[in-house]
């Protein structure tokens, strides 16, 4: 989830397919080969990180990059490996190792996030290194890809509805075609897997123990990291607290019904300003985005990118724009250029093809895509020589910022959001339960009802996912978790911060952030406190404690 609307050129805000074969390795095996033949690790837990500057379009000087090379399948390490690239800003004070940050997505590259928004976290540097990495399949760590095949179940709903196993087929070409272009990735990627390459990179970090701040999907991360190495975690805080348990069409309606809520907040702040395009009356306004998002969807609008501008790439970019009140007033400026002069321009700028938001203050929103010009890339690696990395010989590098495709975030979205999901409905099951799931997708939101279905159902064609995260992630033996949930999240409702929080026991403790947005770190100045307090100095609020919504930034 992570993007930051800016100048750059806007992708088209399409969810894509893939086809991924779940290889995922059980948890918890060690790091060396056992008496019982378990694979040997230990070439990938000896590494050391040889840091060095970065280079790329407006990166810090004080950020540092790296990498780790990593088995590309943990049950056969001989097989292959891939290189991951890595982020940092140094301690300034007493280090006591490193924290390590996911801002979410899935499909976010750490590394340019870190680079954009890493003043947001110089408070930890006091203690800390503070690290965030591309994980397997993201940005400059072996991306995918779909090649520019894009297919939705959305495009004319009724004609979808009448005709089904058309919409599947297509849906499945789209997934072979995610297949081919992403390479031997593919098949290995997933929670579980980067859950692995985490452990890899505390221990090449040079850390006992794993101090981690994940956002949105990196709670997700965060969680089955615990399951799977509970003896190695340090202090993680998890804020925006994603789902262990829910199915991808139920994560679907919460989504949609959140996101209708943040729209009328959104509407109910905006019909108070006279430059309001939808006028003065909150309930008309409702009805005038519907009425534009319909006519859009019949009657596109041509762009400068060359391709036309559809209503549900209207619905996906205010979407993005909803997960912080910071950027209403930008919002409501780009919906005045659509409705009043028919320029896209401005809207373009809030689509990016995936979402998820670490919320850090200011620019919560979009991670940044390496490559497009105008946001911080990942760089290239620097033609001065570097120290030379204590590691494994490796065959999947890492990949050059210009040649990172267009379509990674929204590619690696899907490709992870179906690994870790072992629901596969067939094509009978789709063709019985696809008006029902409609009507409930429409009730939960007459705006992102129709949008949100189209995500869900792009699994189909892809292998079945695992089982592990649904079934084992739970009641795990590991110091204190601090959990963060915001009441008026439009993408992770609080109730998953509840849910996951007694699904993985007495460890975790619950900050409830009575706020609205996505994620609290970012806008609240009690939960930015909290957090941080306890990554520096263990300190713990209460569980059930609070902050109130008047603390914001």
């Amino acid at each position: 989830m992570p993007a930051k609307p800016s100048t750059w050129p806007a992708l088209r805000r399409r969810a894509l397919m893939g086809a991924v074969s779940v290889s995922l390795l059980c948890a918890g095996l060690p790091a060396a080969a056992a008496d019982d033949g378990r694979p040997d690790l230990s070439r990938f837990y000896d590494q050391k990180v040889a840091w060095g500057p970065c280079e790329g379009l407006q990166m810090p000087q004080d950020l540092e990059c790296g990498k780790v090379t990593v088995p590309l399948d943990y049950a056969r390490p001989e097989a292959g490996t891939l290189d991951l690239a890595l982020a940092r800003y140094r301690a300034s004070g007493d280090r006591r190792g490193s924290v390590v940050l996911n801002f979410g997505g899935p499909g976010g590259a750490g590394v340019t996030e870190l680079a954009y928004s890493g003043k947001e976290f110089m408070d930890l540097t006091d203690t800390y290194d503070v690290v965030s990495f591309d994980p397997r399949g993201v940005g400059r760590s072996s991306p995918v890809s779909c090649g520019g095949s894009y297919a939705t179940a959305g495009d004319d709903t009724d004609d979808v509805l009448r005709d089904p196993r058309d919409m599947l087929s297509r849906l499945k070409r789209a997934a072979d075609a995610c297949a081919e272009h992403s390479g031997p990735v593919l098949p290995h990627i997933g929670t579980v897997n980067a859950s692995r390459d985490l452990d890899v990179i505390r221990q090449a970090l040079g850390d006992k123990k794993l101090n981690y701040l994940g956002f949105s999907y990196g709670t997700r991360l965060g969680a089955v990291y615990a399951a799977q190495f509970p003896d190695r975690v340090g202090r993680l805080a998890l804020d925006g607290v994603d789902t262990l348990t829910a199915p991808l069409t139920e994560q679907g309606i919460a989504g949609a019904r959140g996101q209708q809520t943040a729209l009328e907040d959104f509407l109910d702040w905006c019909v108070e300003d006279i430059a309001c395009p939808f006028g003065q009356d909150a309930r008309t306004a409702r009805e005038e985005v519907l009425r534009l998002v319909r006519s859009l969807d019949q009657d596109p609008l041509p762009t400068d990118f060359g391709y036309e501008f559809t209503g549900q790439d209207l619905v996906g970019a205010i979407g993005q724009a909803l997960y912080s009140r910071e950027l209403w007033p930008m919002l409501e400026r780009a919906l005045a250029s659509l409705v009043e002069d028919g320029d896209t321009r401005r809207i373009e700028a809030f689509v990016t093809g995936g979402y998820s938001v670490p919320g850090v203050p200011g620019v919560p929103g979009v991670p940044g895509v390496p490559g497009v010009p105008g946001i911080p890339g990942a760089g290239e690696r620097p033609d001065a020589e570097r120290p030379r990395e204590t590691g494994p010989e490796t065959d999947g590098g890492l990949t050059d910022e210009e040649d990172i495709p267009l379509d990674n975030l929204a590619a690696a979205l899907m490709a992870i959001n179906c690994a870790d999901d072992p629901d596969r409905p067939t094509a009978d099951q789709v063709t019985r339960d696809l008006g029902r799931l409609r009507a409930a997708y429409e009730q939960a939101s007459p705006v992102f009802g129709r949008y949100r279905l189209t995500e869900v159902l792009l699994c189909y064609g892809r292998p079945r996912g695992t089982d592990y995260i649904r079934d084992e992630v739970k009641d795990v033996d590991t110091p204190k978790l601090l959990l963060v949930g915001t009441r008026g999240d439009p993408a992770t409702p609080y109730r998953w911060t509840v849910e996951t929080a007694e699904r993985l026991g007495s460890s975790a403790v619950v900050l409830d952030n009575r706020a609205d947005g996505h994620t609290g770190y970012g806008s609240s100045k009690c939960v930015h406190r909290k957090v941080d307090d306890f990554l520096r100095y263990g300190s713990l609020p209460a569980n059930g404690s609070s902050c109130g919504a008047e603390e914001r930034q």
